[in-house]
């Protein structure tokens, strides 16, 4: 108020929460977004229903999937459900562990400002104690060869235990290992992969047991006509962008034929200009074509007439993905091509019980694809969301070369390492560097729990055996015993571990220091302040 004139400042449309109210409602909010998906932690984890306003029906515990399909309103949520956007993005996994820290964190910063500790000075402690936790896990991390195929597997097996399709997980984990090994590239030390050479391609239909690995490309699409053959062995494959049949002109133009005569010549004419296209490809000693447009007919019938199996309006990124395969050369037209632009594979067909094109046995191909098969599209879809964890964190050690013990045994070790570490700090962000120790119990209280034990004894278990010296030590979920997790093969990527520390404690610390959320409604008139 100015002289008793209130002064303008918000439109009466403006949401505005203040205070201890402000933090509350982002602390309850993220503690919300955890809770929605604790359950379907671990390899005992439960799964969602998500059912989208038309009537879609997706089942599945992945914690990326299940944040992205739920619709949200309020800001903090929605800032929590971008951690595990980032976590997905970046590592491909560990996006229900990252959601479920922020929740954890939020509930001991909720502890500490009802005991009158600043919210500065807890984001402060919150920081402190990831900056230190980082440094933990890096001594904890074991080194391993890119190339090491039997702890592949292992990382692989971790990343698809727990999920719907667990009875076909061992072929599985082998066919992702051999197709992340297939497209790695090595320069000098370093290892580099690129999740774009792996085409997943899904057909409904036989069981999951029918899942393959090819070394080349499966095509959604058949023959140019049924003439062709329909198997193609040690097959040389031409690859054109342009459309083979005659262009239309520029402009409009008219034909003035006078004659039966001129008729015949004219048709005459364009049967020899398409025949020259086609003799033009047959002369590279192709016998399969993929072309990125229309094929005319009578191109077709002169292909299909020297044995060449066609296949017209292929898409470009399929035509792309194909060319990396084949190690083949994309021309423009017919005459560019030549015996070096040719790609190579052991078969090409178009199989009897479905329609599509298969290429497959490409000598030292640059990228390959996953063939999945189930009887309905949920298992499919669910299937997908596996290997794509699988090939993610697979990637991710390859290329870092460096994995941590799964388990919670991490967890449990960082909450000793981190309470030393702030017994040395003292003051009030000693505080706030405990709690943010304590927040890591949430990992294995919550694998105890989604495994039907009690929480309180198998953390207690767990601390005595890290106290002991035994720092890969964590919980089997499937009998309650604390075990050497890395012996046992349950193994994580580092880079999946440092995303999900760094991500939660940066949305908690950001959340922690917000005092003030003004939310715009829409419509309304200005009001005063």
């Amino acid at each position: 108020m100015l002289s008793g004139t209130p002064v303008i400042i918000l439109k009466d449309n403006v949401e505005r929460n203040r205070g201890r109210e402000a933090q509350r409602s982002n602390i309850a909010a993220a503690k919300a977004i955890a809770g929605a998906v604790r359950t379907t932690l671990g390899p005992r984890g439960m799964d969602k229903m998500l059912v989208s306003p038309s009537g879609d029906v997706i089942i599945t515990n992945d914690g990326a999937t299940i944040l992205s399909e739920i619709s949200v309103q309020h800001p903090g949520a929605k800032m929590v459900i971008e951690v595990a956007k980032a976590q997905d993005e970046e590592v491909g996994d560990g996006t229900t562990t990252a959601v479920v820290l922020v929740g954890s964190l939020m509930e001991q910063a909720e502890v500490l400002i009802e005991r009158k500790i600043h919210p500065t000075v807890v984001a402060n402690g919150f920081r402190m104690g990831m900056e230190e936790a980082l440094k933990i896990l890096d001594h904890l991390a074991v080194t391993v060869d890119a190339f090491d195929r039997t702890t592949l597997i292992q990382i692989a097996n971790t990343s698809m235990t727990g999920k719907s399709i667990e009875s076909v997980k061992e072929k599985v984990n082998e066919i992702v290992v051999d197709a992340v090994m297939a497209v790695a590239s090595k320069e000098g030390k370093s290892v580099s992969v690129d999740e774009n050479d792996i085409l997943i391609k899904k057909q409904k239909g036989a069981s999951m047991d029918d899942a393959e690995l090819v070394k080349g490309v499966i095509i959604d699409k058949k023959r140019a006509t049924e003439d062709m053959p329909r198997k193609i062995a040690r097959a040389k494959v031409a690859m054109i962008s342009q459309p083979l049949e005659i262009k239309k002109t520029q402009v409009k133009a008219k034909i003035k034929l006078n004659s039966t005569t001129q008729i015949s010549a004219f048709s005459e004419q364009e049967r020899e200009t398409l025949k020259k296209l086609s003799d033009a490809i047959v002369e590279t000693g192709a016998n399969v074509l993929l072309c990125q447009k229309g094929i005319a007919d009578a191109v077709a019938y002169y292909l299909a007439k020297a044995g060449v199996l066609a296949v017209e309006d292929v898409a470009e990124k399929d035509m792309r993905f194909a060319a990396r395969a084949l190690s083949a050369t994309i021309v423009n037209k017919p005459e560019e091509l030549t015996k070096d632009t040719l790609g190579t594979a052991e078969l090409v067909e178009q199989p009897e019980e479905i329609e599509v094109i298969r290429i497959s046995g490409c000598k030292n191909p640059k990228s390959v694809t996953i063939l999945l098969r189930g009887t309905t599209d949920y298992l499919l879809d669910e299937l997908e969301r596996a290997v794509v964890d699988g090939t993610s964190v697979v990637m991710d050690v390859m290329e870092d070369c460096k994995f941590v013990a799964g388990g919670g045994a991490v967890e449990v070790e960082l909450i000793q390492k981190l309470r030393d570490y702030a017994s040395k700090i003292g003051g009030r962000k000693q505080l706030a560097i405990e709690a943010y120790a304590n927040s890591f119990e949430i990992i294995p209280i919550t694998l105890a729990e989604n495994s039907g034990f009690n929480p309180i004894d198998k953390v207690v278990e767990l601390k005595n055996a890290h106290a002991k010296g035994k720092k890969n030590a964590g919980l089997n979920v499937y009998n309650g015993t604390v075990i050497d997790m890395i012996k046992e093969g349950v193994i994580e990527p580092l880079r999946s571990k440092r995303q999900a520390i760094q991500s939660s404690a940066e949305a908690a610390t950001m959340l922690i220091r917000v005092d003030d959320m003004m939310i715009s409604q829409q419509g309304g008139k200005a009001g005063a302040t």
